[in-house]
C-alpha cells in the first residue's frame, strides 16, 4: 500500500518542475509547501489533462465512489490495486475517464525489524520529484457540496521496496505518464500495462524517526535519517 508520502519542495521548485515536465507555466492554486508527512484526508497536488492542456490543482486523498449515496462519512479508499482496477466497479469509471498523477518526492513504508515496525523513506537517488499514478472522482456530500477525491495506484514492490513492504505506489516513467494523462487513451489493457514497478536502480531507502507515525506531525525532522 501507500499510506504516507512527502513533497518536501518549495512552491518555486514545484513551479519549475511542472513547467518543465507538464508545460504548466502558471500555478493558480494555493499550494502549502513543503510537506513532510502527507496523510490520507490531506489535500494532495495532482495533475490531470482536460483533453487539451495539463492542469494542476489539489484533490483530497481518499477516493469516494460517485455511486455512494450522500453520506456524512462516506467510505474512502486511499489506494487502488493496479491488478484489479479494470474489474472493480468502484474504480472502473475513473480508470477509463478520470486518471491523474499525484506529485511526490518520497513515500513512507514501515519495515519490521527486531519485532518492531520502523518507518522508512523511499525516494529517488537524485531526490527529484516524481509522478504517482492516481484516479480521481467527484461526489456530492450530504449537504449538497461537491468534493473531489483521489486514490494512489499500487503495484508489487521492486527490489528496493520489497524488504520493507510487498506493495509500492506506481511511479510512472515519462512516456507512461504521457499516456496515462491522455484522456483519449481508452484501451484498458494498454493502460494497465503502464502500471508496473519503477526501476529499482534509480531508487533508495533509509530509516527515519518514529515521529512520522503521527499523521498530524509535519516537520523537516520527518525526512532526516535516523541512523
Amino acid at each position: 500500500m501507500c499510506g504516507r508520502f512527502t513533497i518536501s519542495v518549495t512552491v518555486d521548485e514545484l513551479r519549475q518542475y511542472v513547467s518543465e515536465a507538464y508545460a504548466i507555466d502558471e500555478l493558480t492554486g494555493d499550494f502549502d509547501l513543503p510537506k513532510y508527512n502527507v496523510a490520507p484526508g490531506h489535500p494532495v497536488i495532482a495533475i490531470i489533462n482536460d483533453g487539451k492542456d495539463n492542469r494542476i490543482g489539489t484533490l483530497t486523498w481518499g477516493f469516494v465512489s460517485p455511486f455512494q449515496p450522500r453520506l456524512d462519512k462516506p467510505r474512502r479508499m486511499i489506494n487502488a490495486r493496479a491488478e484489479t482496477i479494470a474489474q472493480k466497479p468502484t474504480f472502473v469509471q475513473s480508470f477509463k475517464q478520470r486518471r491523474c498523477v499525484i506529485i511526490a518526492d518520497g513515500f513512507y513504508e514501515w519495515q519490521r525489524l527486531h519485532d518492531k515496525k520502523v518507518p522508512m523513506r523511499i525516494l529517488m537517488k537524485d531526490r527529484r520529484l516524481f509522478p504517482m499514478a492516481g484516479l480521481w472522482s467527484s461526489y456530492v456530500t450530504a449537504e449538497g457540496e461537491k468534493k473531489h477525491t483521489c486514490a494512489i495506484i499500487t503495484t508489487k514492490a521492486n527490489e528496493i521496496v520489497l524488504p520493507i513492504h510487498e506493495r509500492m505506489p506506481v511511479i510512472l516513467a515519462e512516456e507512461a505518464r504521457r499516456s496515462w494523462l491522455d484522456p483519449s487513451a481508452q484501451d484498458m489493457r494498454a493502460l494497465q500495462k503502464l502500471l508496473v514497478p519503477h526501476d529499482a536502480q534509480s531508487m533508495e531507502a533509509y530509516q527515519v524517526s518514529d515521529v512520522v507515525n503521527k499523521a498530524t506531525f509535519d516537520d523537516p525532522i520527518c525526512i532526516q535519517p535516523s541512523l
